[in-house]
């Protein structure tokens, strides 16, 4: 791909760093709110950058984008988040091309995610595609591979049993609290924050600890209204967040907060109390622990937990990874024949210039000439070049990119770019 000035080649990247590296404290970091990706994509376009799109989640946050070099993508995310590059480069990874292409299939169907099969993050995907769209940053070739990405997790999780069992942080996290604290359903419990994490969390609460002592606050305080009313439960005003916490048994923070909204100042506490923080960055703040009683839990620690279906899920990995090849194996001869499609109508193109010219030259040397047989015969010839040209270009151990070269310079083909 070239850029429009017809410089220097566009390659398509990934930059970022997940739970694989980096710790709660640098994924929160370099942790993306809903407003700083908006503003990263309109620096972006600002800077020329032709497609890029964000993610942001509590176990990674990654840039996909195309650029003439990777650190064009790796200023992006350091401007918009409270990440170095120092920082990045001791936690984070770049990926390019077939790499990087390889890589969001692997996200976008849970086969990267820290809890094996979360089919949660293809919506985040989604998402940071269409807000990319919007802003005029998702070309062809992005819009084709998202939609790939998404017919490759659907087909995984209609296909394969390895979206069973706990497969998100906040099943895990009920899954924890139902192994860990005796007699659950008697049990007042306290949800703090009822975004994304927040909703799910709830619901398998609901479904799964069968306790009716469940109320939700949140500093919007519709918000927690409207998920209360499905569920039958009880809401609180953000101002009696302090008192609730004094009449809770567990207290599960999702706030997405960018600074604690949890610390010791907050804990009068009259029993024990266990906090599991599910944010990034975290929104507990570790002084809670100087308080007597208390047992805080973040998210990492959720994540590696493991429950009784993990090993069975594993087992289909197989299965999802051959899914994953056959649609990426699709989306890769897409692009190699949209790559070589140009070229391919140039040289023929310059074939049919070469053979009107023989035609007229042997039209004017031989009387009896048979112009239309002749052009029969060579047309046939140049669909018969074209054609071998074409399958060239199509195997799968063909370097495109310098065939593409050699082809233009053997016949003189214009330069040719491509979106």
């Amino acid at each position: 791909m070239k850029n429009n000035n017809d410089t220097k080649p566009l390659h398509f990247y990934v930059v970022g760093l997940n739970y694989k590296k980096a710790d709660a404290e640098m994924r929160g970091k370099f942790s993306l709110s809903e407003q700083a990706k908006l503003n990263l994509l309109d620096d972006a376009r600002r800077q020329g950058i032709v497609s890029v799109m964000a993610i942001s989640t509590c176990n990674r946050t990654e840039l996909y984008g195309f650029a003439e070099h990777p650190f064009q993508l790796i200023s992006l995310l350091c401007t918009h988040s409270n990440g170095t590059v120092d920082d990045f480069q001791q936690v984070a990874y770049v990926h390019k091309n077939n790499e990087a292409v390889t890589h969001l299939f692997k996200v976008g169907t849970g086969m990267d995610s820290q809890i094996l099969g979360d089919f949660e993050i293809i919506s985040q995907v989604k998402n940071g595609f269409i807000a990319a769209r919007e802003k005029g940053l998702a070309n062809n070739y992005f819009e084709r591979l998202v939609n790939s990405v998404i017919q490759a997790s659907k087909r995984i999780k209609n296909e394969t049993e390895i979206s069973s069992g706990a497969t998100s942080v906040s099943f895990a996290s009920v899954h924890y609290i139902i192994n860990n604290v005796p007699n659950i359903k008697d049990k007042n419990i306290l949800l703090f924050g009822t975004g994304k994490i927040g909703r799910n969390t709830c619901e398998n609460l609901v479904k799964h600890s069968k306790n009716s002592h469940i109320t939700l606050i949140n500093r919007t305080i519709d918000k927690a209204q409207k998920i209360a009313g499905k569920f039958n439960l009880i809401v609180k005003d953000y101002a009696d967040l302090q008192a609730e916490i004094q009449n809770t048994d567990v207290l599960i923070v999702a706030t997405g907060a960018q600074n604690p909204t949890i610390d010791k100042e907050l804990l009068n506490l009259k029993k024990p109390l266990l906090i599991l923080d599910l944010s990034i960055p975290k929104n507990v703040n570790q002084n809670v622990l100087d308080v007597n009683g208390v047992e805080l839990i973040h998210l990492d620690t959720l994540s590696q937990m493991t429950d009784d279906t993990l090993e069975k899920r594993k087992q289909y990995v197989p299965q999802a990874m051959a899914i994953i090849d056959e649609i990426k194996h699709e989306f890769i001869t897409w692009t190699q024949a949209r790559k070589f499609a140009p070229t391919i109508h140039a040289l023929k193109a310059k074939l049919e210039e070469m053979q009107q010219n023989e035609l007229k030259y042997h039209k004017k040397k031989l009387d009896n000439f048979n112009e239309a047989q002749a052009e029969i015969i060579t047309s046939r010839l140049i669909q018969k070049i074209t054609t071998q040209f074409a399958n060239h270009l199509k195997d799968d151990a063909t370097e495109v990119d310098e065939s593409i070269e050699w082809i233009g310079k053997v016949f003189q083909l214009e330069s040719l770019q491509n979106d």
